[in-house]
């Protein structure tokens, strides 16, 4: 039965990719670090052992007009005691005269190959569809350019995420194809050609250390992501450490993005080269199933538009929780 299953989505996935269009999707953040894997990887519904909502918001730039601004809020947890899952997620962001606001919808399946809850040996597959309502506000344009309409433009698109989980004691690995369908949406050059090929594969692994009488446990991982059409590559380096406590669990750590791909400037003596480099801490608790994180990240380049950073706060609930829990050090599924 489970062989059925595989090959099942299998098939699905490969009639997704050759047959369907869309368009991009929720940006790339380190808000994943904050309890919320599931905003990458359609594969983490339902795989923790609570349902899960929460609700993030994140700003750039304080004090600067149409600045970058993100808001989510998302859902996703078991149906009933079956190894299915299903999530909910939708988001609105927005970066001066271009915004966008998306829903995606979610099924997950998790297969146990441990015999009981002591061993987590754990395979999770996931697949998100999404309709996404892309804008352009061109009302404050200057007139008298031919390719200018003066207008607010729309396009609404369908977008597929797919994803794999792989959970194994205190370790664990995540692979996803993001924004797999193409579209030409409201984004042209100046020659008319749109840019439809925003596809995103994504890698994480991560690995907690820690005995299991241990308050303290710490969670080394790291994150690949390849865009697509532009051959542009970036890691996130990240640590994490939490602390157990009687009313719940407290967690801090630190992440590293940084661009494998340069980007070049005039520095006024000559043609530069930079690479994006972000450092993003972090901090969160959880009360009584109450959950509150706080997420800054800081820009370390020579040449940005402004000093400030991204903010952004996380408020999440866990409820339904399962009595029964994996004798490991293995937080997103504890």
């Amino acid at each position: 039965m489970k062989t059925k299953l595989i090959f099942c989505f299998g098939l699905l996935i490969s009639l997704v990719l050759n047959q369907a269009h869309a368009q991009e999707g929720l940006p790339i953040y380190s808000d994943y670090l904050t309890d919320n894997y599931y905003l990458l990887y359609p594969s983490m519904a339902g795989v923790a052992n609570c349902n899960k909502v929460r609700v993030t918001g994140r700003q750039q730039w304080f004090g600067q007009d149409d600045a970058p601004q993100l808001q989510t809020i998302s859902y996703n947890g078991r149906i009933g005691d079956t190894p299915s899952a299903i999530g909910a997620m939708a988001y609105a962001d927005k970066n001066g005269y271009h915004s966008q606001t998306g829903s995606y919808l979610t099924y997950a399946h998790h297969i146990m190959f441990s015999r009981n809850m002591i061993d987590a040996n754990m395979l999770s597959f996931g697949l998100s569809a999404g309709m996404i309502q892309y804008k352009l506000d061109e009302t404050s344009f200057p007139s008298g350019d031919p390719l200018i309409g003066g207008i607010e433009q729309s396009a609404t698109d369908l977008n597929v995420d797919v994803g794999f989980s792989y959970h194994l004691y205190d370790f664990y690995a995540h692979v996803a194809a993001k924004n797999v369908l193409k579209n030409d949406g409201v984004n042209f050059n100046e020659q008319g050609l749109s840019y439809n090929n925003l596809r995103t594969y994504l890698a994480s692994v991560g690995y907690v250390f820690g005995s299991i009488n241990s308050e303290w446990t710490y969670e080394p991982s790291l994150l690949v992501a390849r865009r697509d059409a532009t051959k542009e590559t970036f890691f996130d380096a990240n640590m994490k450490v939490y602390r157990e406590m009687d009313f719940g669990e407290i967690w801090a750590g630190l992440s590293y993005r940084r661009s494998l791909d340069g980007a070049q400037f005039t520095d006024g003596s000559g043609v530069s080269s930079q690479k994006l480099q972000y450092l993003t801490p972090f901090v969160g608790v959880e009360y009584n199933n109450i959950v509150f994180a706080y997420t800054y990240s800081y820009q370390s380049n020579s040449v940005v538009f402004q000093n400030g950073g991204f903010h952004q706060l996380t408020l999440g609930f866990n409820f339904g929780c399962r009595k029964e829990k994996f004798e490991c050090n293995c937080p997103s599924i504890n």
